[in-house]
């Protein structure tokens, strides 16, 4: 189902809500690039320190997220999207290590993934606490981040999943070798010119779920896009560029 988010106000940052997830416990929103201190391509709310924006604002920055969030610095957890297959399964906010997906039960702890393009999804049981961020790009789904990510929970049927703003099927051109990984998913790929293809991270993500035994009418996702690098910090159109976040805390 699509879901188009609406920002709201967290002190000086505008995030944008996950307002039907609250129902299972799980505040989410997702932050855009404004309300920060950064400058320049990073301008102003780059989380990301690996893209070569000044530490103390990512600092400032990742602060900001947090206090929005409803948890200490410390407590907002957050690791170095390497592109794989790796998940965490955490009770504390872990150091610098790379990953792409943190697992927790913890109702103190705020998981924050990091993109600018590829696709944030969050994974909430309705039947225990435990609840999962994913960092999903071509490299990660080809390498079954996904599956690995599911497998924390019991009971992939009683998943709600929220895919958030990444770039678009009509804004992502691949070459021949990353269109063959995914070429058995139904509508995710598209002949463009030459030998190039158009692919649609989000549909190659939900049809997997579907695999690993998730619901349609369990996963919403956003209609919002990262083309253009306008709202939503984008890798594709803009380099250097920021990172923004998809961020979940429980609250019960």
């Amino acid at each position: 189902m699509e879901l188009t988010l609406h920002a709201e106000r967290r002190g000086s940052l505008s995030v944008y809500p996950v307002t039907p997830l609250r129902e299972f416990g799980v505040d989410a929103f997702v932050s855009d690039r404004f309300g920060g201190v950064s400058d320049g391509p990073y301008e102003s709310l780059n989380l990301g320190v690996h893209v070569g924006d000044e530490a103390a604002n990512v600092e400032e920055n990742r602060r900001r997220v947090a206090r929005a969030a409803g948890v200490d610095a410390a407590n907002l957890a957050i690791v170095r999207q390497v592109h794989g297959d790796r998940v965490l399964a955490i009770t504390s906010a872990p150091p610098d290590v790379g990953a792409d997906s943190l697992v927790t039960s913890s109702s103190q702890l705020a998981l924050a993934m990091l993109v600018a393009d590829c696709v944030p999804i969050l994974l909430v049981d309705e039947s225990s606490t435990t609840f999962a961020a994913v960092h999903a790009g071509w490299r990660g789904l080809a390498a079954n981040v996904l599956a690995n990510a599911v497998a924390h929970f019991e009971r992939p049927a009683s998943l709600h999943v929220f895919l958030g703003p990444a770039i678009s099927f009509e804004g992502y051109q691949v070459g021949p070798e990353v269109a063959a990984l995914f070429a058995d998913v139904t509508d995710a790929v598209r002949p463009d010119v030459g030998d190039r293809s158009r692919l649609d991270l989000r549909a190659v993500a939900a049809w997997q779920l579907r695999r690993l035994g998730v619901a349609d009418e369990r996963m919403l996702i956003s209609t919002q896009v990262t083309d253009g690098g306008e709202t939503f910090f984008s890798d594709r159109a803009r380099r250097p560029t920021g990172r923004f976040a998809l961020v979940a805390k429980r609250t019960s």
